[in-house]
């Protein structure tokens, strides 16, 4: 393994503070290593809030800042943080409005989650929590609680941020968050292993001519391990299910995201994007809008994630308010 790195305890500290002083008129930190936004919203308007391990830069504190997360609270290296920290951030963050918790649907995750809002609510706050899961992979479409988040926290979190500096209820908030989740789906190939930074580590193997359809974001076991595919035979299983999954039809629009797990090149990330423009066209499904680039990584692994999500109106009208964090900007 090489990583340029120093002491491997110090990696979370060292990671925040160099991304912190990187975009400084975003973003700050505070408190036990809290990416707060470096200048607070208005007073009484919802404030998002998310937490998760480190180690998949830039997601998910690459997402605070206007129109998106007002805290989130990073653990250590593919660990879930602990509920006072995440509660600290929650008061921090929280404006008067109300407080809109967004959790992504793994294990450690939920549980810091659920025993901060336990915390939170003897406190008398006024928060909801939101869980993320958009992965085919993981489990039944009848059955959403055992689906994992991976990158739809970024179209909850866009819609749900957009909502909130319009100056939306919590709970009118939380009803456009929960119609987003309800309207995405995603699904993930895995092509070679990542490493743990500070270990060496591999997380999973996989032979060189073997690639994961449902490989998770921590090196969960995937739905299938077939030969490795070209790049529109990939594609072309991927989107099948997806689409069956949602059961979308001709006529309809598209938010559709590719996203780099870390070593799979911008050239392979678009070559993907083509075949997937190719065969919607083909469909007549509109691509409303679209998004390919790196936002939830796992290291140096390979392969990528196909989001779909079915937009109406007020979906698209938020997706495309203005939003100013390190990672994702629009005017």
């Amino acid at each position: 393994m090489k990583k340029c790195i120093n002491d491997p305890e110090k990696l979370v500290a060292e990671l925040l503070e160099g991304y912190t002083l990187a975009f400084p008129d975003k973003v700050k930190l505070e408190g036990e290593n809290l990416v707060m936004r470096t200048y607070p919203k208005e007073l009484g308007k919802v404030a998002l809030v998310t937490l998760g391990g480190s180690g998949h830069e830039p997601g998910l504190s690459g997402f605070v800042g206007y129109g998106m997360l007002d805290a989130s609270v990073p653990g250590e290296i593919f660990a879930a943080p602990g509920p006072q920290k995440c509660l600290d951030a929650i008061k921090r963050a929280d404006r008067g409005g109300g407080v809109l918790f967004v959790v992504l649907n793994h294990a450690g995750d939920v549980l810091t989650a659920n025993i901060t809002m336990e915390m939170a609510l003897e406190e008398g706050l006024n928060i909801r929590m939101i869980i993320v899961h958009d992965d085919i992979a993981s489990g039944p479409i009848d059955k959403p609680e055992e689906r994992r988040g991976l990158v739809g926290f970024l179209p909850m979190i866009k819609v749900a941020g957009a909502a909130a500096e319009e100056g939306r209820t919590l709970e009118e908030i939380v009803a456009i968050a929960e119609r987003m989740g309800r309207s995405m789906r995603t699904l993930a190939v895995a092509f070679n292993p990542a490493t743990h930074p500070a270990t060496g580590d591999a997380m999973f193997d996989l032979a060189e001519d073997e690639m994961s359809i449902g490989m998770g974001q921590h090196g969960e076991a995937g739905t299938e391990r077939l030969p490795m595919k070209s790049a529109n035979e990939t594609t072309d299983l991927m989107l099948q299910m997806l689409l069956d999954d949602l059961e979308v039809e001709a006529g309809e629009e598209l938010l559709v995201i590719v996203n780099g797990a870390g070593a799979t090149t911008y050239m392979e990330l678009f070559i993907v994007f083509r075949r997937l423009h190719m065969i919607l066209t083909n469909k007549k499904i509109k691509i409303a809008r679209s998004l390919i680039g790196e936002y939830i990584t796992t290291q140096e692994q390979g392969g990528f994630q196909i989001l779909v999500a079915r937009m109406d109106r007020e979906l698209l009208r938020l997706w495309d308010s203005p939003s100013d964090s390190p990672y994702f900007i629009s005017r």
